[in-house]
């Protein structure tokens, strides 16, 4: 897997390091062949744009994810809105590195299918998202 992260907030961080081992977390559960992900965080005003742009939804969101390619090997662009992980993880008592790996989880899960358009599936990809968080949490390296 090659992964290109970007950063266009000023001063939100996820490191690399944390970027690829949440992503390796994904991929090790899904045992899909991925060749490149590009993540890039982000802010609410970069976000809202794309949002409009490509999904011609007006507003802000947290994390947006684009599939290029499915097969034979996963191709993705992420967009992680860092703003909206820096306030969703004081809302829910959670630590900004948490809810940041839970939406890099979250984007990866929709490159490799899975959907959250109705309560089953949302609470399908919520217990993946937890699987990989608590796997990731019991295995620091």
């Amino acid at each position: 897997m090659k992964v290109e992260i970007s950063y266009d907030h000023r001063f939100l961080r996820l490191s690399r390091k944390e970027t690829i081992r949440t992503l390796g977390g994904v991929i090790r559960r899904e045992r899909r062949l991925v060749g490149t992900v590009s993540v890039v965080y982000t802010n609410n005003a970069r976000i809202r744009t794309i949002n409009k742009k490509h999904l011609n939804h007006d507003y802000v969101t947290d994390v947006i994810t684009f599939e290029i390619e499915a097969r034979p090997t996963l191709e993705t662009e992420i967009y992680i809105n860092l703003d909206r992980a820096r306030l969703q993880a004081r809302q829910f008592g959670e630590s900004f590195t948490n809810e940041t790996r839970r939406l890099l989880i979250h984007g990866m899960l929709h490159a490799m299918g899975y959907d959250d358009d109705s309560r089953p599936a949302k609470e399908r990809m919520r217990c993946e998202e937890d699987r990989v968080l608590a796997s990731l949490n019991t295995n620091k390296n």
